[in-house]
């Protein structure tokens, strides 16, 4: 089993020498999606951006700003260090990063194949610019570094950089690609992200939880291609499909099928190289019934263990597990660290469990869900995540032996993606594109109101455009078939922005809530919504009001002393007090039923079920509930009371 340590790549270590690297391979094998446009080239990527294939034993490489055919060139087995970047030395293999044994022979040669996988997951669809930064270090008086990253026209000259240091290369993402995704992108079902992986050539994704949002037929089309079966192509041409495989080992539609296939294999210089793909096992908890309807989630350990003995009958060796699941690295930590609060002060989360439980066949493992950053060695198997929405990506490097098929050596490096490259042209033509058709489609009109939502708050912390998402959140949920809920809290940071009077657009509510959350409607006892109630808060001195549905009230006491504010008897139910030890059912989004925003006791919540999105239940309920001859009224701000 391989050691891995992070190195220094040619993004990673020197992004303003990303240009100056490109060219010293220009020769090496890109890919072959798409055009950038002009006639004009800055590189070979956009040569293969232009152009199609180019002849049998020949690149496509640019000189003087045209594109031209060369014989093609193998690289030398780390482009990155040979390209004089900075690197950590010496692997824990005892390997330095050039390929070289310590007494300066050849390890690589004839005997070995190099193969590069670039991974990512947890993109959602973000194809513009992203807000939010990475951390890239501490600064002399202490306050963090951060760099501005992501951006899927970015992204792509990224990877298209990356795959230029080796032939050998495989575009992985580890789940929840589309789902949840802004406008520009769920407007169109999605459609604008899959195309544009086309473009950068993306080879494999394991099928996330989100990617169920539109239901399992829904996702079907995004491989197979073809319109939408209700607003039909709403671009106003055809759409392709993904060129990318979809894997679902674990994903079962009956007895040995499954709606996907469980893995795929590339053959590099004769060396087999297995990819399974897989989502979480708790999927159906998170996401609506009947999106994965006749679906039955598999536990991701035993299915790649049942996998590995028909992998090693194909004379398959080197085994890497893509998978929609993840750990929790600790606050601040470096993309490349592996600190966090579980066994020897690494990373937690499910992710852990799974990587010691599996096979010691498996080499890698690529992972998601958590959008965390880190890089770790678990159980003697390399364990990876590369953030969320296109702000990193990570190069992994493998050493396999021709003899044996073994991966003798694997390293890995998470790659900011910075936005100091040029943008790649055919990419930017697509955003360019969906961009001035968004306009059009998010003016349509799906409510109206009287007066202006706000997200202002008064002093009980009550606002009424919290008010009003909060009922669309138990409205969407109320019915018993999708759980029966009987109040939701919203969090007061996720309604972004204020809903002016008259006719409300596509648009506007989507601003409202942008980040596309899904509803839990969950358990709690009584006592465990006094809990939550208590918790609003914080010893730090801290507060954070949460917004209740209609029908839900409470008074709490502001002199009272923090853990003792909210008066148990006054908790109420459409009237009726909240008994302690009765079970109620409570929705809100995914974030806060994780735990977010410091409320872990929803996290304890039994009896999850997965619900809609946020941003559809609230266009459904102003659907619902207002005309322009009848708006709906703001809500009055008296459902919580403050008691001297």
């Amino acid at each position: 089993m391989p050691q891995a340590t992070p190195r220094s790549s040619l993004l990673g270590a020197r992004p303003s020498v990303f240009l100056l690297a490109g060219a010293f391979v220009t020769g090496m094998f890109l890919f072959a999606h798409g055009g950038c446009g002009g006639d004009e080239c800055q590189d070979a990527a956009d040569c293969r951006f232009d152009n199609s294939a180019p002849a049998e034993g020949k690149e496509w490489v640019c000189e003087d700003k045209r594109c031209e055919q060369h014989p093609a060139q193998q690289p030398p087995l780390d482009a990155g260090s040979d390209a004089g970047m900075p690197d950590s030395g010496m692997s824990d293999s005892g390997m330095s990063d050039s390929g070289m044994s310590d007494s300066g022979t050849s390890d690589s040669g004839p005997t070995t194949v190099s193969v590069q996988v670039l991974a990512f997951n947890d993109f959602h669809g973000q194809l513009e610019a992203p807000a939010g930064q990475i951390l890239t270090g501490v600064a002399p008086d202490g306050g963090p570094v951060r760099v501005s990253a992501g951006g899927v026209t970015y992204f792509a000259r990224h990877i298209a950089a990356l795959r230029a240091t080796n032939p050998n290369t495989v575009v992985v993402a580890a789940g929840d690609l589309i789902g949840a995704s802004p406008l520009l992108s769920a407007l169109f079902h999605d459609e604008p992200t899959i195309e544009a992986m086309n473009l950068i050539g993306l080879d494999l994704v394991a099928v996330g939880n989100h990617e169920f949002d539109e239901g399992s037929t829904e996702l079907l089309r995004m491989q197979s291609g073809g319109c939408h079966s209700v607003d039909g192509c709403l671009d106003g041409d055809g759409f392709p499909g993904a060129k990318f495989k979809f894997l679902a080992a674990n994903v079962a539609t009956g007895v040995d099928r499954t709606l996907f296939p469980r893995y795929d294999v590339r053959e590099f210089e004769g060396v087999k190289v297995a990819f399974i793909g897989m989502t979480l096992e708790d999927t159906p908890e998170i996401v609506t019934p009947t999106g994965v309807a006749g679906l039955t989630f598999k536990d991701e350990v035993q299915t790649v263990n049942a996998l590995v003995p028909e992998l090693r009958r194909q004379g398959i060796e080197a085994i890497i597990v893509v998978v929609h699941q993840g750990g929790i690295p600790t606050s601040g930590s470096l993309v490349n660290e592996c600190k966090g609060e579980g066994a020897d002060g690494l990373i937690a989360g499910a992710i852990v469990g799974m990587a010691k439980g599996l096979d010691d066949a498996v080499d890698v493992i690529v992972s998601g869900h958590t959008h965390q950053a880190y890089n770790c060695v678990i159980d003697g198997k390399v364990v990876t995540s590369a953030s969320s929405m296109g702000q990193l990506v990570t190069d992994i490097d493998l050493t396999l032996s021709k003899a044996t098929g073994d991966v003798v050596q694997a390293r890995a490096n998470n790659v900011i993606v910075t936005r100091d490259v040029q943008e790649v042209g055919a990419v930017k033509e697509l955003v360019t594109k969906y961009q001035e058709l968004v306009t059009q489609r998010a003016n349509r009109v799906i409510g109206w109101v009287a007066q202006t939502l706000r997200t202002q708050t008064d002093s009980a912390g009550q606002s009424t455009l919290g008010f009003v998402i909060a009922d669309s959140q138990l409205e969407a949920t109320k019915p018993a078939n999708l759980g029966g809920a009987q109040v939701a809290f919203m969090n007061p940071g996720g309604v972004r922005a204020d809903i002016a009077q008259g006719e409300v657009t596509y648009g506007e509510a989507f601003t409202t809530q942008p980040f596309g959350n899904s509803l839990v409607t969950l358990t709690l006892t009584g006592a465990q919504i006094e809990q939550l109630l208590e918790r609003q808060w914080r010893p730090s001195g801290a507060t954070l009001m949460l917004l209740p549905s209609a029908g839900f009230t409470y008074a709490f006491s502001a002199s009272a002393p923090i853990g003792s504010r909210v008066d148990p008897a006054s908790i109420r139910i459409n009237g009726v007090p909240v008994n302690l030890t009765a079970e109620y059912r409570v929705t809100a989004n995914n974030f806060l039923a994780g735990g977010g925003d410091g409320f872990p006791v929803l996290a304890e919540g039994t009896n999850r079920l997965g619900g809609a999105v946020d941003s559809d239940a609230l266009e459904a309920y102003l659907k619902a509930h207002s005309s322009q001859a009848s708006p709906l009224p703001a809500p009055a701000l008296n459902r919580v009371t403050v008691l001297p």
